[in-house]
C-alpha cells in the first residue's frame, strides 16, 4: 500500500517505474524513504515534500510555470487524495512540456472537416498523438461536456458503456472509472480505465488533462482488462476573432494492454480521436448552450 502511494505521489505509473534504469530506481527508492518519513509524522502538504526533478524522470521535459498549482487547502484532504492531486498537477506539467514542442511531429490523418492528427514518440511515454480540430461551440459548453457532465459521455459516445466519478477532490481533481464498449469485430476488445482527472483555467484556455492510476475503490475487475492512460490532455482555447468557437486540441498516449501487435495499436488510437470529435459533434449539434 505505501509503495502504490509513492508511486501515485511522484505521477509514476507501474509500467514507468519497471522501465526506469538501476540508478534512477535506486534514486527513488531512496527519496522513497525519505516521504516514508514525512508520511510518519502526518505530513499533508505532498506537493511540497514531492522534488520536481522526481516528476521530471517521467517527463524529461523542463520545469515549466509553476503558476498552474492547485489552490486545494492540504488541511481538508487525506495524503491519497492529495496524492491524486499532485498526480493530475504532474501530467498538467508533462503535458505543457509536450505542447511546447514544434519539432518531430509527423502527420497520422487528416479529415475532411479539418481534424488531423500527428503523432512524436518520446522517452518511456512512447508514441504520443496530437489532434487538432476547430468546433463550432464556446470553450465554456465543451468544459461543461468534458468535464462536469463526464458521467453522461455514454449517452453520445458509443465507444462508452460507463464513466462513473469515484471520487471528487475539490473542484478541479476526479478519480474516474471508465468501461469501453463491446462491438462485434472490435480488434482490441473490451477495456477498462482508472484514471486520475485535472483542470486547469487559465484566462480564456481550459485544460482537461488524465492519467492513469490505482484505487482502492476499484480494484481490478475479473475478466476484465484494465488498460492505462499514460497521457491525455485536451486544451480548449477561443478561435481568434470569434469566441463562439473553439479550438480543440487533444494528446493522448496510453497502454492498451494485452498481446496486440503495435501497428494495430498505432492505427487504433488515432482512430479513435477522430471518431469522438465525431460523436462530439453530432452532440453538440443537437445540444443547446448550458
Amino acid at each position: 500500500m505505501l509503495s502504490a502511494t509513492f508511486k501515485l505521489c511522484c505521477g509514476i505509473s507501474h509500467e514507468h517505474l519497471r522501465k526506469m534504469t538501476g540508478l534512477k530506481r535506486m534514486a527513488l527508492s531512496a527519496i522513497g524513504h525519505d516521504i516514508r518519513g514525512l508520511m510518519s509524522k502526518g505530513s499533508h502538504c505532498l506537493s511540497s515534500t514531492v522534488p520536481d526533478y522526481i516528476q521530471r524522470i517521467m517527463w524529461e521535459d523542463p520545469a515549466v510555470d509553476q503558476e498552474h498549482g492547485s489552490d486545494v487547502n492540504s488541511s481538508w484532504f487525506s495524503n491519497m487524495e492529495l496524492s491524486y492531486v499532485n498526480q493530475g498537477e504532474a501530467t498538467l506539467r508533462g503535458a505543457l512540456g509536450i505542447l511546447q514542442r514544434q519539432d518531430g511531429w509527423q502527420t497520422e490523418t487528416y479529415q475532411g472537416k479539418g481534424e488531423l492528427v500527428l503523432s512524436t514518440v518520446l522517452p518511456r511515454l512512447g508514441k504520443v498523438f496530437r489532434m487538432e480540430a476547430v468546433l463550432g461551440v464556446p470553450v465554456d459548453q465543451l468544459y461543461y461536456e468534458l468535464f462536469e457532465k463526464l458521467e453522461q459521455m455514454p449517452e453520445w459516445n458509443p465507444t462508452l458503456s460507463r464513466v462513473k466519478i469515484l471520487q471528487r477532490i475539490g473542484k478541479d481533481t476526479l478519480l474516474t472509472h471508465e468501461i469501453t464498449a463491446q462491438h462485434p469485430g472490435n480488434l482490441i476488445g473490451q477495456r477498462d480505465f482508472v484514471s486520475v482527472r485535472h483542470c486547469w483555467k487559465k484566462e480564456t484556455t481550459v485544460y482537461l488533462v488524465g492519467t492513469a492510476t490505482h484505487s482502492e475503490f476499484m480494484p481490478m475487475q475479473k475478466g476484465q482488462v484494465r488498460a492505462e492512460s499514460g497521457l491525455s490532455c485536451i486544451v480548449l482555447q477561443p478561435l481568434e476573432g470569434d469566441q463562439c468557437q473553439t479550438r480543440f486540441t487533444w494528446l493522448l498516449s496510453m497502454d492498451l494492454k494485452g498481446w496486440i501487435p503495435k501497428s494495430i495499436i498505432n492505427r487504433v488510437i488515432p482512430q479513435s480521436q477522430v471518431d469522438f470529435i465525431r460523436h462530439l459533434r453530432r452532440h453538440l449539434s443537437t445540444t443547446a448552450q448550458p
